[in-house]
C-alpha cells in the first residue's frame, strides 16, 4: 500500500470536518491534532470570515519594521545611486545625510579587485630602459608638497577623435588640479597644461609620475624637456618604479573613477567630452564624499590661507604659512 502524503492544508480541512460533527469539545479535538487552543480558535475564526482559502499558509513577515528607511529617504538614495553608480554605499549615505535625508545604505560587500600586477609588453620594456628614480618618493603632509600626474589611457570619442586626458592631483588633499584632453601627449602641450595649473595653484615642491614619455626619457637620470623645466623652477621630479603603479595609487584610484563617470560611454566629440571632464572635476572636487578624507570634500581638505593673514604681501613670492597652497608663487620669469 503506498504512503499517503498530507500537507498542512488538508490536516486544517480535516480538523474543520471533525468540529462540524461535535463529537468531541474543542480542546480534545485540539490535544488529539497536537495544537494549542488559541490556534484551534484561530483556524475556526479564519474559516468562516474566508472560507477554505483562510486556511491557507499566511507570510509571515513583519508588517512594520521599526528600522525601516523612510520612503523619501529610499527615493533620494536610488536617485542619487542612479545618477553615481561609481559611487560606494558609504559615499552615497555620507552625502544623503549632508543634505538632511534620515536613514542609511544597505551597501552590502563591494567586489575585490584583483591587486595591480606589472604590465608586460612594449610600454614596460620602454620604461625599464628609463633610468631608475632612487630617492624615496616624499609622504604629503600638506597641499603643494607633492603633485601626481599622468595620462590617463587614451580612448575614442563617437566620432572617432581620440581622446588623451592629462590629469594633476594635489597628493594631499586628493584635489583634483587639471582634468584636459590634448592635441598631443608630448612636452610642449602638457607644460601648457602644467604652466596653466602653476598660475592657478601656485608651484609644488614634487611632481610624481611613472616613466613613460614626456616625463621621462633614456636621458641621463631620466630627464626629459618636460621635467627639466621644472627643475628650473625648483620642483623635485619623482618617479615611481616601473610595473608599480600602487606607488601612485591614490591617483590611479581617481583615474578609474573618472573613466566610469565620463568615458562609459565616452561623449560625442572632444568638445562635449572636455565638458564632461570639467563637470567631473567640479563634482569629485567640491561634492564626492572620499572615505579617506573621513568622508570630507577635497575642496574642503585643501587648506587656503587667504583669510588668515599669512599670505605673502605685494612683491614676495613665498608665505610663511607652511600649509598654504600658494606657498610658492608662479612667476613666468622664473621658467
Amino acid at each position: 500500500m503506498p504512503w499517503k502524503e498530507r500537507k498542512a492544508l488538508d490536516e486544517k480541512q480535516s480538523f474543520i470536518e471533525e468540529w462540524e460533527r461535535r463529537e468531541e469539545n474543542l480542546a480534545e479535538l485540539c490535544r488529539r491534532y497536537e495544537i494549542s487552543r488559541q490556534t484551534g480558535y484561530k483556524w475556526l475564526e479564519r474559516y468562516q470570515q474566508e472560507g477554505e482559502s483562510g486556511l491557507e499558509e499566511r507570510s509571515r513577515a513583519p508588517l512594520h519594521h521599526p528600522q525601516a528607511m523612510l520612503p523619501k529617504v529610499r527615493d533620494a538614495l536610488v536617485e542619487l545611486r542612479t545618477r553615481h553608480p561609481s559611487w560606494g554605499a558609504a559615499e552615497a549615505a555620507r552625502l544623503s545625510k549632508t543634505r538632511g535625508a534620515q536613514g542609511s545604505v544597505a551597501g552590502g560587500e563591494q567586489h575585490r579587485r584583483p591587486a595591480a600586477t606589472r604590465r608586460v609588453g612594449p610600454s614596460a620594456t620602454a620604461a625599464q630602459r628609463t633610468p631608475p628614480y632612487t630617492e624615496p618618493l616624499k609622504h604629503a603632509e600638506a597641499p603643494n608638497q607633492v603633485w601626481c600626474a599622468d595620462f590617463k589611457g587614451w580612448f575614442l570619442t563617437q566620432d572617432g577623435s581620440r581622446c588623451d586626458p592629462l590629469t594633476i592631483t594635489d597628493a594631499y588633499s586628493r584635489y583634483l588640479l587639471r582634468c584636459c584632453a590634448v592635441k598631443r601627449t608630448d612636452g610642449e602641450h602638457a607644460w601648457a597644461v602644467f604652466e596653466a595649473a602653476f598660475r592657478e595653484f601656485g608651484l609644488p615642491e614634487a611632481i610624481r609620475t611613472d616613466n613613460g614619455t614626456p616625463f621621462a626619457s633614456r636621458a641621463p637620470a631620466g630627464l626629459s624637456q618636460l621635467s627639466m623645466l621644472w627643475l628650473r623652477l625648483g620642483i623635485r621630479h619623482e618617479r615611481i618604479e616601473p610595473g608599480q603603479p600602487q606607488q601612485n595609487g591614490r591617483h590611479e584610484r581617481m583615474h578609474r573613477t573618472l573613466k566610469q563617470e565620463t568615458a562609459t560611454p565616452p561623449e560625442r566629440n572632444l568638445r562635449r567630452q572636455q565638458m564632461a571632464f570639467l563637470r567631473f572635476q567640479e563634482e569629485f572636487n567640491q561634492v564626492r564624499p572620499h572615505e579617506a578624507l573621513q568622508y570630507g570634500t577635497p575642496a574642503s581638505r585643501r587648506m587656503s590661507c587667504l583669510a588668515s593673514g599669512f599670505c605673502p604681501p605685494a612683491g614676495e613670492d613665498r608665505c610663511r604659512h607652511s600649509g598654504c597652497f600658494r606657498r610658492r608663487i608662479w612667476s613666468p620669469e622664473a621658467a
